[in-house]
């Protein structure tokens, strides 16, 4: 598996579990924690000196669990542009997790 699939797949994760925090939060309380939260600091620190617009569509689809389609009618860009887009911003996560520069968005 590549580094760009492993971040793709990681977003997945990512993104699940804000959509359940709750279960995790409950079982957190119980001493039971999984490493996706672990996952999702970790990807959250490195959103931290990500251009605006990659940090924006972040939050949206990852953190807020919306879609491509209602991210791109949100900000009146086409759904191919916010393709495009989340394709940066898998390269930009890949690059900051890695320790390299560049990973700028469009």
């Amino acid at each position: 598996m590549s580094d760009l699939e492993k971040v793709r797949e990681d977003l997945k994760d990512i993104r699940y579990y804000y959509a359940h925090k709750q279960v995790f939060e409950r079982a957190s309380a119980e001493y039971i924690v999984n490493n996706v939260i672990r996952k999702a600091e970790r990807y959250n620190r490195a959103m931290e000196q990500a251009p605006p617009i990659l940090f924006d569509l972040y939050v949206s689809l990852y953190i807020q669990n919306n879609t491509q389609a209602a991210f791109a009618y949100d900000r009146d860009y086409s759904v191919n542009y916010i393709k495009d887009l989340n394709n940066s911003l898998c390269d930009y996560i890949r690059r900051a997790l890695n320790g390299q520069k560049g990973g700028e968005g469009k």
